[in-house]
This record gives C-alpha cells, sequence and structure tokens, in this order.
C-alpha cells in the first residue's frame, strides 16, 4: 500500500491585529456585569463595523481579546487608528479608571490556515506586540512599518530591535503615536550606574522559546551558571542576579538594560527544544555600539540537563572572557583620546593576540609606555612579563634573558594581585621554561583555581605537563582548552602541547599528526618544524623526517640543533631522545 501523502498546509501572508482590554481583570473585580456590558456595547457601536468597513475577518474574540485578520496592511492599521480615534470619544467624560481602553499590535507576516483559525509566528508577534502598547496605544513590527511608510500619515516613536517573548529573532518595533494613547506612568527617575574602567557585563535572563517549564528551569539555570562562572574572571565586572532577573519575561531593549545596570557588555541567550533536543543561543552585544561581538549556538541531547548545564556554562563562560579581552583592546586602538595606562594595557594585549613579529614589536612599545606611567600596576607587569615570554618562545628574539627578566614581572604582577589567574597564568609559564616545573604548575593550578574556565590556563598547563613528562594529564589539560575555547586563534599551542605529550609517551606517529598541524598552523615557528623532524624520525619514517628538515632549513636557514639545547625537557631522557631524533634526521649541529 502507498504511503499517504501528508496533508498540504496551506499558508498565506496577512496582516494580523490583535487587541486586548488595559486592566481588564481590574475592571471586572470591580464591576462584571457592567463591564462585559460596556465592552459588548463599544463592539456593536464601533469596533465590529471598524473592522467590516477596513475589509477585516475576526478569527476569534477570547474575553476581552480579539484576534482579526486583513489581506491589506493599509486596511489593517486605518482600522486601528479608527477604533482608538473612536474609543476616545466613547470614553470622554468616563473616569480614567472606569475606562475600556484598548491595546492593539500589528504584525505582517505568514499564517497558517486551519479552518477558520490561524496560526504561527505572525500571529504570535502580533500578540507580544499588543503587550507593548500603552492603553488606547497601538505598537507594530517594522514589516508593517515598511508597508505602511510613504501611503499613510503616521508618526511613530521607533523602540528599536525588542526580544519578545518564544520569539527566536529580535523585532524591530515601532509606537505609533496617537492622540488616544494614554502614557504608561512614569516610575521616578533613577540616575544610571556610571561605568567603572574595567570591563563590565550583564547576563540577561535566557530566554525559552516554544518551551514548558522545565525548559525555563534550564534557562534560568544557565542564567544564574554563567553569572556565577564570570563572576570569577579578574578583572571583569558582572552585574549580579538580583539586578538581571527583574528583565525577566519582560521586553528587553539591549541599550537601556545596559545603561539602567550600568555595564558595556549584555550575554543574551534562548533555550529551544524540539522533542529531545536541546538548541541554545547565546550572543554577546556591546550595549554602546549595538555591535554583536560574538554569537554561538549549541546543540545537545536532553538525557543529562544538568551535564548540559554544566557543558554550556563552562564553554560560554570561556569564550566571553576571552572575547572581550580582545574587543577591549580593539576599542582602545579606535578611541583618539590620549591613551590611559589601561588603553596602553588593552593595545599591547590586541597587538600581542597577532602573535606575529611586528605584532610583538608593537605590543612591547605599549608595554613600555604603559611601565613608565605605572610601574607598580599589577596589569602592566603582566602584559610586560607577557610580551617577553612570547617574543623568545616564537623565536622572534634569541635572547635568553627575557625569560628571567618577564619572570621578574610576572612575580611583581602576582604580589600586586594574588586573585588575577592572567598573573598566575604568566608566572606559571616563566617558571616552567627556566626549568621550575614545579613552580609552574602549581602557578598554572591556582590560575584555574581562581578561574575553572580559563581556557588559557588549562591549555598552557598541558604544555607544561608534556615538558615535564605527564603525558595523560596534559592530553586532558589540552583536550579541556580545546573544548572550551574551540576557535581560539592561539590554538596551535594546544595543538603542540598534544604533540609533546604523544612525544614523551612515546607515541611517534601520533605526535607527528599534530607537531604537522603546528607546522601549517605557525609556520615561522620553529617548534612545529623540530618536534615533527624528530618525531618522524622516531618514528622511522626517515624519509618523511628528511623532507621536514629540508622545509625547517628552507625557513630557517641558520637553525642548528645547538639552538634547541634550552627546551625545558624535565626528564633527562626525553631530551637526549629528542636531540638525538634531530642528529639522525641530519639537523646540523
Amino acid at each position: 500500500m502507498e504511503p499517504l501523502d501528508p496533508p498540504r498546509v496551506e499558508r498565506r501572508l496577512a496582516a494580523i491585529l490583535a487587541a486586548d482590554v488595559s486592566g481588564y481583570s481590574r475592571l471586572m473585580g470591580a464591576d462584571e456585569e457592567g463591564t462585559l456590558a460596556r465592552l459588548k456595547a463599544h463592539r456593536r457601536a464601533l469596533v465590529d463595523d471598524k473592522i467590516a468597513q477596513h475589509r477585516g475577518r475576526i478569527v476569534k474574540t477570547t474575553g476581552d481579546g480579539m484576534l482579526v485578520e486583513f489581506s491589506s496592511v493599509v486596511d489593517a492599521i486605518r482600522c486601528a487608528l479608527e477604533v482608538q480615534q473612536g474609543m476616545t470619544v466613547r470614553n470622554a467624560g468616563v473616569p480614567t479608571e472606569n475606562r475600556i481602553e484598548f491595546r492593539v499590535g500589528l504584525n505582517l507576516g505568514d499564517i497558517i490556515i486551519d479552518g477558520d483559525d490561524i496560526h504561527g509566528d505572525g500571529v504570535n508577534v502580533a500578540a507580544r506586540l499588543e503587550g507593548l502598547a500603552h492603553p488606547g496605544g497601538i505598537c507594530i513590527s517594522g514589516a508593517v512599518y515598511e508597508g505602511v511608510i510613504g501611503k499613510l500619515e503616521l508618526r511613530c516613536e521607533d523602540m528599536g530591535e525588542q526580544r519578545l517573548k518564544n520569539i527566536a529573532r529580535p523585532i524591530h518595533v515601532y509606537r505609533v503615536l496617537t492622540e488616544s494613547a494614554r502614557a504608561a506612568p512614569k516610575a521616578p527617575a533613577v540616575p544610571s550606574p556610571t561605568l567603572v574602567d574595567k570591563p563590565s557585563i550583564a547576563v540577561l535572563p535566557f530566554t525559552v522559546i516554544h518551551g514548558g517549564a522545565d525548559d525555563e528551569a534550564i534557562a534560568d539555570g544557565l542564567t544564574e551558571d554563567i553569572i556565577t562562572a564570570l563572576s570569577r574572571v579578574a578583572g571583569l565586572l558582572v552585574a549580579a542576579r538580583n539586578s538581571t532577573f527583574l528583565y525577566k519575561g519582560k521586553p528587553v531593549e539591549v541599550k537601556r538594560a545596559a545603561q539602567e545596570l550600568g555595564v558595556r557588555y549584555v550575554l543574551e541567550g534562548s533555550v529551544r527544544r524540539s522533542g529531545m533536543r536541546l538548541r541554545i543561543t547565546a550572543q554577546l552585544i556591546d550595549s554602546a555600539s549595538g555591535h554583536h561581538v560574538w554569537a554561538e549556538k549549541y546543540d545537545h541531547d536532553a538525557t543529562d540537563i544538568f551535564a548540559i548545564q554544566d557543558v554550556v556554562t563552562e564553554t560560554i563562560s570561556a569564550a566571553v572572557q576571552a572575547e572581550i579581552k580582545a574587543y577591549e583592546g580593539a576599542l582602545s586602538e579606535r578611541s583618539s583620546a590620549e591613551p590611559s595606562v589601561n588603553d596602553l594595557v588593552n593595545l599591547a594585549w590586541r597587538n600581542l593576540y597577532k602573535l606575529t613579529r611586528s605584532g610583538l614589536r608593537d605590543a612591547r612599545s605599549f608595554a613600555s609606555r604603559a611601565l613608565a606611567l605605572a610601574p607598580d600596576d599589577p596589569r602592566v607587569n603582566q602584559i610586560a612579563a607577557t610580551v617577553e615570554f612570547h617574543e623568545f618562545w616564537l623565536g622572534y628574539s634569541s635572547d635568553p634573558a627575557q625569560l628571567s627578566r618577564g619572570l621578574s614581572y610576572a612575580e611583581k604582577s602576582v604580589s600586586g594581585n594574588p586573585r588575577d589567574e592572567y598573573s598566575y597564568w604568566i608566572l606559571g609559564l616563566l617558571s616552567a621554561y627556566l626549568g621550575q616545573h614545579d613552580r609552574g604548575i602549581g602557578a598554572l593550578e591556582r590560575a584555574i583555581e581562581l578561574n575553572p574556565n580559563f581556557a588559557l590556563g588549562h591549555g598552557t598547563l598541558g604544555s607544561i605537563l608534556a615538558w615535564a613528562g605527564e603525558a595523560e594529564r596534559s592530553l586532558r589539560e589540552s583536550e579541556t582548552a580545546l573544548r572550551l575555547n574551540p576557535r581560539d586563534p592561539s590554538n596551535f599551542f594546544r595543538h603542540m602541547g598534544q604533540a609533546l605529550a604523544h612525544f614523551a609517551a612515546g607515541r611517534h606517529d601520533e605526535a607527528a599528526k599534530w607537531a604537522a598541524l603546528v607546522a601549517n598552523q605557525k609556520a615561522d615557528w620553529f617548534l612545529g618544524h623540530a618536534v615533527l623532524i624528530a618525531s618522524l624520525a622516531l618514528a622511522g619514517r626517515r624519509q618523511e623526517a628528511g623532507a621536514a628538515r629540508d622545509a625547517y632549513l628552507f625557513a630557517f636557514p641558520k637553525a642548528r640543533i645547538a639552538d634547541l639545547s634550552w627546551l625545558p625537557f624535565r626528564r633527562p631522557a626525553d631530551a637526549a631522545r629528542f636531540t638525538e631524533a634531530l642528529r639522525e634526521a641530519g639537523l646540523p649541529e
């Protein structure tokens, strides 16, 4: 028997009007029979007649509510305006507390036809717009505004993009300025908090799209967990939960919320369910410019909700802290004012993140200027230490004294701010590469203790453990870093950690695979080539080792085995095996 074709869904484009009575429950509580009689009278004398005049179709009524379909957006808005104007006349002389005043939402969108009923996102948006309207007022979507502009004389207030409950995308909203609209009572003016001189963020309550109470719990749990995780990031001011949860269930204008909370960045997100699959989205917004700094989506099977919350919280908080650090440098670069110490630090970080010779040179210049202005500032010493390390480690300098000089800066940074994970991170790096492996591992463990979602800390700890010969733990830390921040442009360092871990464990084919990836990702870094040559030689792949040696010498004609004698292998046997493999592959002494 042939399977039956699914029934064809009928759709059409329509203008949808949603209306209800403002304060209907209060009116009914005061006078049920009188309120119902007055509402019916208004409908008979005005509302139904206007809908018919403008060729509208009443889809359904629900108590005080009404859903109407129009084939023309111009007809729909004319009807809404005439109803509201007529209600102004009919309410003349009626005490404010006894008036029946409609709120109207208008949208233009695709609808699904179901007999006499209609469904779909177009209908849902109209209903949400109604909730934004003042008593006697009209709110319209951007689609309606575009459909009537130039055809009607209409004065509107642009409310910007709004996040409407259970609507996946932000909707551009306009408030029609009608004489009949009674403005919402104004709250006493409260001065907005002043922005502090460091990055600040508010995590708005995640919204649920087409979900139930269980999904609301997931959204609330995610919001709370991300606030907690970001609160552990040194140098980041995070708005408290009791402040941000005041926005739950309300349409939020990001810029206004940021001003009220005194923050620069806003993180918002959503939870959507499809059967046993959850899609979680998040986006980081610079409230001053409206720019989206970062956005990501995460798909998971909804089998272990707590595990999902943990994984998503970790990855979002890791990405957000890294993106803000990079973005702050871009803001300082665009500023036309004389750079402050904070600007100079941000600019140094921005240029250091390029991980190029010229980028490190510029980072050194900004860090030096900051040191001249604030030699005792922990942030200044932190970036100065980081510049010293990376110039030498990437091979852009051959002066090993930079490591000792950098260590002094790092110790000063930790002393000045003992709760900053970046200070312990650079202290750990420099300690380990000067042969103080235990001190380096301890410093990195402290950085991760301060901020468990510190991807850079996990990755660096992985590399140091590899040099120390602790292969399996090294791999776990590197994999954690890659999971937390998979798009970090410096992940070639993580891949090098994996190559070195496999080298330490004697898995030379696997080490060669990761080292080849590093050599391709960062061709001007000596270490990727060197570890690739040694791993191929130890795997018995002599021809490939010779080709890798030739590529290394082509990129670095003066490369010699002696130049690599300082590499921080903890176990003498690892260092000897590495050197002998390079010698066997034919690299000059």
